[in-house]
């Protein structure tokens, strides 16, 4: 599983690195998260805002910053099986 936080690396993008990578640890989730300030890659997704976090290359949120319960829902999404 690959998991990207993509963002200009704004206080808002950070603080969703930062979130990520804790919501991945209490999955048990071994990959690391990877951050990226990359904005070609956010609109090679076709994404218009950020940050963005991309799992498996695919963007799944994008220009929010949701809190931890909402996020383990959307990482354990696409856990796999």
């Amino acid at each position: 599983m690959n998991i990207q936080v993509i963002g200009s690396g704004c206080k808002k993008c950070k603080a969703l690195f930062e979130l990520t990578k804790a919501v991945a640890v209490e999955l048990g989730i071994k990959d690391a998260v990877e951050y990226s300030t990359d904005i070609s890659r956010v609109v090679a997704m076709g994404v218009m805002s950020s940050p963005v976090l991309a799992i498996d290359g695919n963007a799944v949120l994008a220009g929010v910053l949701p809190d931890k319960d909402k996020l383990k829902q959307v990482i354990s999404e696409y856990l796999p099986v």
